[in-house]
Parts: structure tokens; sequence; C-alpha cells
């Protein structure tokens, strides 16, 4: 696969939701966790942790078990946003046809990552110890010409998912992140003008000097 250096992979990461069914070579799986673990965290304590379903029992039971919720979720989701009702071929569109292509194929995903941390504090504390740790094994797999999404649908069935794990009361499923090769492609993604964004010296105030990069594209 073409690996790309990390300034493109800051750039170009998008969430993929479509995958091959190509395995992840186990030294590839392993250089991707092992970068997410040189993210920072609060104290340096180092708390995130990593349970890995590819192949085993369990596995394909807590697959399948995500794959259930995530499309009874979807499937609200849907209906109360309106995505069925999008143009064809608009964004919102694809966006929708990427999701449902993603329930309905979910525990055929190579690799599912669930995100861990030990509960000390709230949540939004807590997750400034795992949520960067997240965000290194996205870019990893980018960067190894692979593709991931964090998601945070297994809440409504975390206590299942754990007791189908084994994973101690005292931890909380932070996200869950398939990862695979892409079966579309990556970026560059659209965003936010910087302008939008970013306020120099008091809320609202605009940063004269934040500009995006020649030929950038926005999201709608």
């Amino acid at each position: 696969m073409n690996r790309i250096d990390a300034l493109e992979a800051l750039a170009s990461t998008r969430a993929i939701r479509r995958f091959t069914s190509d395995p992840v070579p186990i030294a590839d799986l392993n250089q991707m966790l092992f970068l997410a673990t040189r993210a920072p965290s609060g104290s340096n304590r180092q708390p995130a942790r990593f349970l890995v379903l590819r192949d085993g029992p369990r596995a394909e039971q807590a697959r399948q078990l995500l794959q259930d919720t995530f499309a009874t979720q979807w499937a609200a989701k849907r209906r109360s946003d309106g995505h069925h009702e999008a143009a064809p071929g608009s964004a919102r569109a694809k966006m929708a046809i990427a999701m449902q292509h993603f329930v309905d194929n979910f525990a055929e995903i190579p690799v599912v990552v669930l995100a861990c941390v030990s509960r000390r504090h709230d949540h939004l504390i807590d997750g400034a110890s795992v949520y960067p740790a997240c965000q290194n094994l996205l870019l990893a797999a980018r960067s190894l010409g692979y593709g991931g999404v964090l998601t945070g649908w297994h809440l409504l069935i975390e206590d299942e998912l754990k007791a189908v794990c084994d994973i101690p009361d005292e931890v909380q499923i932070a996200a869950v992140i398939p990862i695979g090769v892409p079966a579309g492609n990556h970026g560059p993604v659209r965003r936010r003008p910087l302008a939008d964004v970013v306020f120099d010296d008091g809320w609202g105030e605009s940063a004269a000097w934040a500009t995006d990069p020649p030929g950038t594209r926005f999201t709608g």
C-alpha cells in the first residue's frame, strides 16, 4: 500500500465506513496500536486500553451485537434527520448510502477496536486520556493505507457488550473503531473555513491570519 507522511494524513483522514474483505496483517495492526499508545494522557497515567476484535468466538458475537444496535439506531436517525428525503446524488444522500452499507455489513469488518478507559472523573476528563489515542490510531491507519471511523453507538448496549468481552465494570468503552482496507477513498476532506471557527483575543473576534491553503474545499 502507498504510505503517506503525517501532514498528508492529518489533512486527508476521513471517516471510512465502507471496507473491502481484505484482512489487516498483524504487523500493520501492531504498528497502528503502537502509535496509538504514543498519545499523551493526563498526568501521563496512560489509562487507555484497547480490546481488538478479529476472528475469535467473542469477537464474532460482539460484532454481531454491534451491527444489530448500529442498524437500529441508524434507522431511527435516518428517519428523524430526514436522510431518506435527501436529493439523489447529493452529499447527504451519498452519506446515507455509506451509513446504510456500514450498519448492514459491520459484522464483516476485519478489525474492530474497543477503546477503553477506567473511570476516574467525569466523561469529559476521562476522554482527554483516551480520545487522543483514538485519533492516533486513525491517523496511523490512514498513513498505512487503511481507514476507520470513531463511533459511539455502542452506549445503548455497553453493559451487554462488556459482558460478552469480559470487560470489568469499572472500565468504560469510550469508542468503537472499525478498521480495514477502504472500499472508497480518503480525502481531501471538506470542513468549515478557518475564519468560521478560529477567533483571536475574544470570542467571535475574527482572526485575520486564519486563512485556508489555496484550493481548500469547504463543507456545505
